[in-house]
């Protein structure tokens, strides 16, 4: 057992979750930044960001904590009502639409673990049984309407080989004891959690990829650091 994907007991209307998305996708998704990271297309919007702009589609960022809900919430209703249902602080929450025949490479995203004090939630609104979501070496069968932690920290991939775009809601949030109530009782386990992670030199060069991306100071160090290791 490990803690790379825990289901959350959530379960959500399809209907509802794509009457909102037909909404946002009245505006113009924006392409994703790390564009190393993927083959085809794959587009954002944000429900909310560092600035309160849907085109503003950073994720997380440990150096900002001003982080604002965009107009798009003021008509996106069951959206609002899922965010609420998280009893914690939010940081970004967006829509990610990875399109058909695309796919997300192998990866990994530094600080982006529960066991680091943030998690990210994913929703997914349309998605196809072609769609191949890999965390930590292991296939995730997200349906519509379920809600999914992954720990991002580990290596992961997403492919969409169907015909149909898979449109997910992520939220990153902060961890709290309404979230180590929610996670303790949907099996997540917090014993695996304190033991010491060792990552292998394939994990860490992929997490220096990812810093790189974040250009802040806290990331330019666990650079150094990393790269420190890797000449041990």
């Amino acid at each position: 057992m490990n803690n790379n994907a825990i289901k959350l007991p959530f379960h959500f209307s399809e209907e509802l979750l794509l009457n909102d998305l037909k909404y946002c996708k009245s505006l113009e998704f924006v392409k994703h930044y790390s564009t190393d990271n993927y083959v085809g297309n794959w587009n954002s919007i944000s429900l909310r960001s560092i600035d309160g702009l849907p085109q503003n589609i950073k994720a997380f960022d440990p150096m900002n904590d001003n982080w604002v809900d965009t107009y798009l919430l003021d008509h996106c209703f069951y959206f609002k009502e899922i965010i609420d249902l998280f009893k914690c602080d939010k940081y970004a929450i967006r829509l990610l639409n990875l399109a058909p025949n695309s796919r997300i490479k192998e990866h990994t995203d530094h600080n982006l673990g529960y066991s680091d004090g943030v998690f990210r939630v994913h929703v997914p609104i349309a998605t196809n049984n072609r769609v191949q979501f890999v965390i930590g070496g292991a296939q995730v069968p997200m349906r519509v309407g379920e809600c999914w932690y992954g720990d991002f920290n580990v290596s992961h991939s997403v492919c969409n080989l169907g015909n149909t775009e898979r449109v997910h809601l992520t939220m990153d949030c902060k961890r709290n004891e309404w979230s180590d109530s929610m996670f303790k009782n949907s099996g997540y386990d917090f014993d695996l959690e304190n033991k010491i992670e060792i990552y292998d030199d394939v994990t860490k060069r992929s997490m220096i990829a990812s810093l790189q991306e974040m250009d802040t100071d806290v990331a330019r160090a666990l650079i150094i650091k990393l790269q420190n290791e890797l000449r041990e």
